[in-house]
């Protein structure tokens, strides 16, 4: 791949993480300091990410895939996006903020397959340059953590600004994308199957016992998860911590890290293991965070974002490897489209709605709150290892 190609793979990479990550960590804090929003509606706001992720497929596959460049369509979606930001920014009423939430996150999802894909077409060796281009999405999400503390945009009514900021680099991505290298439509004398898209001739896989234990497992780890995405900067501000999501960034710092730690542990520990690795850190993090306060055990918190890193990579990076494994080439792209239909759909979606029901119900009734809420997520993470520990059996082969 040419050097200026890289260049702006990585451009592109970083500034598509950062129009979501600059206003998507402090929504929950928006929606209850600007628009006195309950903390269901919290979680009403943060599923429509599921919502869109379980849309976005059907866009991707049956109109990108089949009638239009993916760089072309980059640039339409951010350049809509950017005027609904713009447009989020100005409400003051949490019915009118979320179907306009909701038609944003249907027209922001299909970007993170667009972006894939339009790398991937860039290189000779994907394997090997992939994770250098992707790892640019996560400093751009990590740069919008620290901008948003340098501005200090969690004062006051100042997250309004973070929409309008994303709707400026919306725009300057939206007109950037239309010179990105050309990725024409790769299905135009095939007829895409609803089936494929959503991931149904991948349902086969779960004839595996082991496959089918690793499956839902997947699904109901994004259960907990969603109480980190939706509620730890709304926590961490309601404690008091200076420039909470800033901070945060340190997860995204982690993930990092440890994504280029992946082959080294892969090795020495092999598919369940690092599954549960991954497992368990949910289940540190949270005790951590029920048992950490700003004093004396400040460490906790912060080592708590910190596992964010193993949480993630742990599980997630290493559930694709051992799916994308198991399917073969024949379903690769169906089994991987099944994983995250039911994880950051339909997992997170739950997720989402259950960690609103829980953090309404212990802010109303119980003075130690938070400590409760994140005792929750502790909870079910323990029983999946349990269960999850006990039922799974390494696999045979992974490359």
């Amino acid at each position: 791949m040419k050097f200026a190609t890289r260049i702006q793979l990585s451009v592109m990479m970083f500034l598509n993480f950062f129009v979501w990550g600059i206003w998507f960590v402090t929504m929950g804090t928006y929606l209850s300091k600007s628009l006195h929003a309950t903390d269901v509606q919290n979680g009403l706001a943060y599923g429509t990410q599921s919502l869109g992720a379980i849309i976005a497929p059907f866009i991707i596959g049956l109109i990108a895939d089949k009638f239009f460049a993916a760089q072309k369509i980059l640039g339409l979606l951010h350049i809509a996006g950017a005027g609904l930001m713009y447009y989020i920014s100005t409400l003051t009423d949490f019915n009118a903020f979320y179907p306009v939430i909701l038609v944003y996150m249907i027209v922001y999802m299909p970007t993170l397959a667009l972006v894939n894909a339009i790398s991937f077409k860039q290189m000779n060796n994907p394997e090997k340059e992939f994770s250098f281009i992707r790892v640019w999405g996560t400093i751009g999400w990590i740069a919008a953590g620290l901008l948003i503390g340098w501005l200090a945009l969690e004062q006051k009514n100042a997250l309004a600004n973070t929409f309008r900021i994303s709707a400026a680099v919306s725009v300057a991505l939206g007109l950037f994308s239309f010179s990105l290298p050309n990725t024409p439509p790769t299905n135009t004398n095939k007829k895409v199957t609803i089936g494929e898209i959503i991931g149904l001739d991948a349902l086969k896989l779960l004839k595996d016992k082991n496959f089918l234990i690793f499956f839902l497992s997947s699904l109901l780890i994004c259960i907990p998860l969603a109480f980190y995405y939706q509620e730890t900067n709304v926590f961490l501000n309601e404690i008091k911590v200076e420039g909470a999501a800033a901070k945060m960034s340190m997860g995204q710092m982690s993930e990092t890290i440890f994504l280029f730690l992946m082959p080294l542990f892969f090795t020495r520990l092999g598919v369940k293991k690092m599954l549960l690795v991954g497992m368990i850190a949910w289940l540190l993090r949270y005790l951590f965070f029920a048992y950490g306060n700003i004093n004396e055990s400040a460490w906790l918190l912060y080592l708590g974002i910190i596992l964010h890193g193993v949480c993630y990579d742990f599980f997630f990076v290493t559930g694709q490897i051992y799916t994308d494994e198991k399917a073969g080439i024949a379903i690769r792209s169906s089994a991987q489209g099944m994983i995250t239909l039911a994880t950051y759909g339909v997992g997170m979606l739950i997720g989402f709605w259950f960690a609103g029901l829980i953090t309404d119900h212990f802010k109303t009734t119980d003075g130690h709150a938070w400590r409760n809420i994140w005792l929750i997520p502790a909870a079910i993470s323990g029983i999946l290892i349990l269960v999850f520990g006990i039922l799974f059996k390494e696999p045979k082969k992974i490359k």
